[in-house]
């Protein structure tokens, strides 16, 4: 690292004293890209500045949760006003129905919602659920599909072990995760053969609808829809981990986007607008076997928290609101600026004929960079096959230091704001085309 990350360098040395690795989450050590991580001093809009007052274009916003991009002036002002009203309280609030409300009229299928602090305390809970719901004991992930750090979800589990290079975890127990099965994405074949050995165990499947805990990678035609019917056929319940995609891919989330009715949904990160949140949802007759509606026991403390709660609504509104004299909304503009990015990259690979798979869907997107020309990654194994790591760190650092902050790592996807408009776009691209040049 240059001087340009004095600062950086040395909040990092002190950090590594007082918290493991000096990071609290994995993936923000840099190990995937070398070097130390950048520290963070305040954002505003679709930029952030770090430590040293370097100004970066963020295309990482809280790893998804800042639809509307940092600091935002309609949610800082209702977390302001939340917070003088008091910032937890332990007891119900109408926020809560408010949030679940406005949640459940944006994403077709939901009845119910339950709160909770996380998206690894939403998919636990939800398959917690899914077990109770069916007097079943096993799962069946995807790998390379992250759900968090539950100890029976760390079994082939994405970017943030991909990134470290450790196949699981120490500390998880075999018989913790004896009950979760795995199969490729996109292979819906290995889930029928799955089912045709385990079908009447399987309490449900779990699924990213995009995998974008192993860079960026969307269902093939007839996979999502595959699953829901195999998962119907044997009784088993199809759990969508809407976490990342949840309000980012389309208002309605992957689901609303392809049409695809799952039993249950998790989400976290926007509807939460940038504090820490999660939930899980579904159809009314399975979310009233929680307690204490029913006998699935799970609780929080600061679940449902008001700021949190505040902050979302206004997140939500904000994005998705009516169109004002025939210009598109908010969300509509973010989806064209992550569309032209991609096609940008695109451009730029084909043109330097240099091997990339670029995709976007709504304000997410990707970008591999491959070490073979011609090949497609449809799945974990495929990624860590073709996935030119070293190509990737090279080009971080090369993006970095011409103000653009890509995630640090090749295995996760990107994400854009209502924030980022037609200069941050043609920085961006200028910034891609002088690094790979």
């Amino acid at each position: 690292m240059s001087n340009r990350y004095s600062q950086s360098k040395t909040l990092f040395a002190a950090a590594q004293e007082v918290i493991p690795g000096g990071v609290n989450s994995p993936v923000r050590a840099f190990r995937g890209v070398g070097g130390s991580p950048i520290f963070v001093a305040r954002g505003s809009g679709p930029h952030f500045w770090d430590e040293d007052g370097n100004r970066y274009i963020d295309y990482v916003l809280s790893w998804g949760p800042l639809l509307l991009g940092h600091a935002h002036p309609t949610v800082t002002a209702a977390i302001a006003e939340q917070a003088e009203r008091g910032t937890s309280y332990g007891a119900p609030t109408r926020l809560e129905t408010e949030l679940a409300e406005l949640v459940i009229s944006l994403m077709p299928g939901l009845e119910q919602v339950r709160f909770v602090n996380s998206g690894t305390e939403a998919t636990m809970s939800a398959l917690r659920l899914a077990r109770a719901y069916t007097g079943r004991s096993k799962i069946v992930k995807f790998s390379g599909c992250y759900h968090g750090h539950a100890d029976m979800l760390l079994v082939q589990a994405g970017s943030g072990v991909a990134t470290l290079g450790l196949p699981d975890s120490p500390g998880v127990t075999a018989s913790t995760t004896a009950d979760t099965l795995t199969a490729e994405f996109n292979d819906l074949d290995a889930v029928w053969a799955l089912f045709a050995d385990h079908g009447d165990d399987i309490a449900a499947v779990i699924v990213e609808p995009i995998a974008a805990n192993m860079g960026f990678v969307l269902p093939e035609n007839g996979f999502l829809q595959g699953l829901r019917d195999l998962t119907r056929e044997h009784g088993a319940l199809l759990v969508f981990d809407e976490v990342m995609t949840g309000f980012r891919v389309a208002p309605g989330g992957a689901q609303g986007l392809w049409g695809i009715d799952p039993d249950l949904t998790c989400l976290g990160k926007v509807i939460g607008g940038g504090l820490p949140v999660g939930a899980y949802a579904g159809k009314r007759a399975i979310m009233q076997h929680v307690a204490p509606a029913g006998p699935m026991y799970q609780a929080g403390t600061l679940s449902g928290n008001p700021l949190a709660m505040a902050a979302g609504l206004s997140t939500l509104k904000t994005a998705f609101a009516s169109k004002h004299q025939g210009e598109p909304d908010r969300f509509t503009l973010a989806v064209q600026r992550t569309r032209e990015l991609s096609d940008g990259m695109r451009a730029i690979g084909e043109e330097l004929n240099i091997p990339l798979q670029v995709g976007s869907v709504g304000t997410m997107w990707g970008c591999y960079f491959l070490n073979e020309a011609g090949v497609h990654i449809t799945s974990y194994v495929e990624a860590k096959q073709y996935a030119d790591t070293k190509r990737f760190a090279a080009f971080f650092w090369a993006m970095a230091e011409r103000g653009v902050y890509l995630a640090p790592s090749q295995f996760e996807a990107g994400f854009l704001s209502t924030a980022h408009g037609e200069a941050e776009i043609a920085a961006t691209l200028a910034a891609a085309r002088a690094a790979l040049t």
